[in-house]
Order: C-alpha cells, then sequence, then structure tokens
C-alpha cells in the first residue's frame, strides 16, 4: 500500500523542486523519494568517513618535526635503499 504526503512548500523551495526537475527529467515524487533517502543516510544512518573511523588515533604519533618537506635534512637517504636493488 503506497503512502502519500502532502508538503507545502515555500515559493523558493517550489522553484527548486521545478529547477530539479528539468534538469533531471524525474518526477517531482521521485526526486522527493530520493531526498528522503538521502536525509536518512546522513542524518539516522551516518555513513562515516575514513577520518571517523580512525579518530581515535589521530595525532598519536609525534616526532616532534612538524613538516619533513620543509627540511631536506630529514630526507637524507630516504630511498636509498630501493636505489641499490637495481
Amino acid at each position: 500500500m503506497k503512502n502519500y504526503v502532502h508538503a507545502r512548500l515555500t515559493p523558493e523551495e517550489s522553484k527548486l523542486l521545478r529547477e530539479i526537475k528539468k534538469c533531471s527529467g524525474e518526477t517531482e515524487s521521485s526526486i522527493l523519494r530520493k531526498g528522503l533517502r538521502l536525509i536518512y543516510q546522513k542524518e539516522v544512518h551516518q555513513t562515516k568517513s575514513v577520518f571517523d573511523l580512525a579518530r581515535k588515533y589521530a595525532g598519536i604519533v609525534h616526532s616532534g618535526i612538524g613538516d619533513l618537506s620543509y627540511n631536506k635534512k630529514h630526507l637524507e637517504g630516504f630511498g636509498e635503499d630501493r636505489k641499490k636493488l637495481k
């Protein structure tokens, strides 16, 4: 059984819906269903990023060197073993 929802849209929201409909070629219903699924994924299901998954490990290793690229002496010998293999 299908459920029906009636929504009151502001003139700006109506314009957005018309523009999306025109660009996508989809029906208003399919656009709203897709929007509902996107909100569910973002707010309820919350797909986590790699950073979110590794957040507890971020910053636990501290070498004392801010950025190796600024001081070339920190890169001395880097890749030497690879050259010997050739």
